[in-house]
């Protein structure tokens, strides 16, 4: 098995409106990459966000008295609070500078995903403009790939990640947020192993580990990589959705 990522360059800039797609049918083109059936895109959360006008400034944003509260206890801007208890069905836990919630999608991360890095507002205090996530990840995955489907005739899966740190270990790591066309999990119950030995309880989170791999090629700073061109998955495509991964809360050893 020979699994290859190519990162996509010359991605410019993305604006509210852009046509994600398209873009990356151009920097595929640039580096000579012909799409094939079962070939997956690796898109990171903040072009898909920025090209939905998920960009917040917060100079508009009045916090509520919830919102003051949390603030004072974690330490951040109240406004930012405000803008994480919008995006979060529930708050889990709180320590100086870092608010855990539960989104609104359902999966469990830091400050509800909102982002400064990598951010450009349009004006005033450039510290004022923060990055949301998008609305529904799964659905602007599931776009991108139609549209791709419609200019190339290829059957291809396309991946959203972000970085999510983990409760149990130091450190960020790429994590799927919006898949179509790839799987979340693939269950090997009943895989033999090499004695002989039937699996019994093994499912392999092989979307996150895809978004693990991927994100060590675009970078976290300023290596201007958005989106990793994936060949060789190991995995049949399938149509799938995000909630695959998500831990039923009666599960969830941490909560």
């Amino acid at each position: 098995m020979t699994l290859t990522f190519t990162p996509l360059p010359r991605i410019p800039i993305i604006s509210e409106g852009d046509n994600i797609a398209e873009k990356l049918l151009v920097s595929l083109q640039s580096v000579r990459i012909s799409l094939e059936d079962g070939d997956i895109l690796v898109i990171t959360q903040k072009i898909v966000s920025k090209s939905e006008g998920r960009l917040v400034n917060l100079g508009g944003i009045t916090p509520s008295k919830e919102a003051i509260d949390l603030a004072n206890r974690s330490g951040k801007d109240p406004r930012l609070v405000e803008l994480i208890l919008r995006e979060s069905n529930e708050i889990l836990r709180i320590r100086q500078g870092t608010i855990i919630v539960e989104h609104r999608l359902g999966f469990v991360c830091a400050n509800a995903g909102i982002d400064h890095s990598n951010v450009q507002g349009r004006d005033g205090n450039p510290e004022d403009w923060v990055l949301l996530l998008p609305e529904n990840p799964d659905h602007s995955a599931l776009e991108i790939r139609r549209k791709i489907k419609v200019a190339s005739g290829n059957r291809i899966g396309v991946m959203i990640i972000d970085s999510h740190g983990r409760a149990w270990r130091l450190g960020t790591i790429g994590t799927a947020i919006g898949i179509s066309g790839i799987p979340g999990i693939v269950d090997e119950r009943g895989w033999q192993d090499l004695f002989g030995y039937r699996l019994k309880i093994t499912f392999v989170a092989a979307a996150d580990e895809l978004a693990a791999a991927a994100s060590l090629v675009m970078g976290e700073a300023a290596e201007g990589i958005p989106a990793v061109h994936v060949r060789g998955f190991p995995y049949p495509l399938r149509e799938s959705s995000i909630k695959e991964l998500i831990r039923p809360k009666e599960t969830d050893l941490f909560r």
